[in-house]
């Protein structure tokens, strides 16, 4: 049986219909698609036994030197990176106090953020048993703001590097200067911010202490891995945190396989030609907006900025739409056959299709049904 019946085979067992996944590596659509590379190094270790904390050590030491950080560790997806942050600014290896987390009574706990750096993740931070110290307003926060808030509870300062922050806030390298003038970690989400590659270190430079990524994102590493950068101290003292400790990282084990297949990804992915590799996406993603273009209604072009890290198909719909909601196209499409998801994460008019998981063959068929639905969505108006 080839690749394909075996796909089949799969399908009709669980039967739950697979997707074209046009819209991006985010968890409800399953992630992104595994390397080649990845595959093969998690085959090749699941007929190996280690002790699990040399692997993971090594691991840290093989990715660092791959990205060029100081130090690095292996998550449970970048999910529990922030976890794994805040118990580290709780303990600053402290055996005693890691033993007692999640219980932080008597001992300092707090973590200042910033009201407009607030996002549907950061209670993640919370899990060891952190408080959050909330500054600013939803004009924004100035660097004041921040430095009378730390008392002798604080334990860290939290930064996000994401689409969900907004602006008005005070910049990394600020706050940095701030939280190091008090002998305190800045500790950075930065889960969806590659490409590019240079933000592997960029965070780092600016003056974060740890920086957490998706290890199954861009990366194309097992989706449930995450990637912990950050100087030897704090790396140290965010691992001592984790599994296989019995800690209160415990349950975010990571396997031996995924471990493996992690190192193998991000090798692989620092050493593709960024600039060839984002060309050839917004190639793809112009023959979709060049399909769509004249629908009236709508503003069809291919964005590659912050909230596009790499090139995307985005079709506005305008004021002069007069067609169904984005969320009904969406759901149209998912409905369909094939099955498409494209993304309708960010601003309330635009439906993009990203190119990261589109395989060999997909293409012409995504970019057939998204002009078919918006056609015939305009034709309603």
């Amino acid at each position: 049986m080839g690749e394909q019946g075996r796909a089949a085979a799969l399908v009709k067992r669980f039967g739950v219909a697979p997707i074209i996944n046009a819209g991006g590596p985010n968890t409800l659509h399953a992630g992104s698609r595994p390397r080649d590379e990845v595959l093969a190094a998690m085959v090749e270790a699941a007929g190996l036994f280690f002790r699990m904390d040399e692997l993971v050590l090594r691991a840290g030491e093989m990715i660092a030197a791959a990205v060029g950080a100081e130090a690095a560790t292996v998550t449970a997806g970048a999910g529990s990176g922030l976890t794994l942050q805040s118990a580290a600014a709780i303990t600053r290896g402290d055996p005693e106090k890691i033993a007692r987390l999640p219980d932080t009574r008597r001992m300092p706990n707090e973590l200042i953020i910033q009201r407009r750096h607030r996002f549907v993740y950061d209670h993640l931070y919370l899990t060891p048993g952190a408080k959050f110290v909330e500054v600013g307003d939803a004009s924004g926060c100035v660097p004041d703001e921040l430095e009378a808030a730390i008392t002798d509870r604080t334990v860290g300062l939290i930064h996000l590097e994401s689409s969900f922050k907004q602006g008005g806030s005070v910049p990394l390298p600020t706050l940095a200067e701030i939280a190091h003038r008090h002998d305190l970690p800045v500790l950075c989400d930065a889960a969806s911010r590659l490409p590019p590659r240079s933000n592997l270190t960029k965070f780092l430079d600016e003056g974060a202490d740890l920086v957490s990524f998706s290890g199954g994102k861009a990366v194309r590493g097992p989706q449930s891995t995450g990637i912990l950068l950050g100087t030897k101290e704090w790396v140290e003292w965010a691992r001592l945190n984790n599994a296989p400790n019995a800690t209160v990282g415990r349950a975010m084990k990571v396997s031996r396989e995924e471990i493996v297949g992690l190192v193998a990804a991000v090798e692989a992915f620092v050493a593709v030609d960024e600039a060839a590799e984002m060309a050839e996406y917004r190639e793809q993603m112009q023959m979709i907006v060049d399909r769509i273009s004249d629908i009236p209604g709508l503003r069809a072009v291919v964005e590659h900025n912050f909230d596009h890290v790499m090139p995307h198909a985005v079709a506005y719909l305008t004021p002069a739409w007069r067609g169904p909601s984005r969320e009904t196209i969406h759901a149209r499409l998912l409905a369909g056959t094939p099955r498409i998801y494209v993304s309708i994460f960010g601003v309330s008019d635009e439906i993009y299709v990203d190119p990261l998981n589109i395989q060999p063959g997909e293409l012409e068929i995504v970019a057939q049904r998204f002009e078919e639905e918006l056609r015939a969505a305009a034709a309603e108006g």
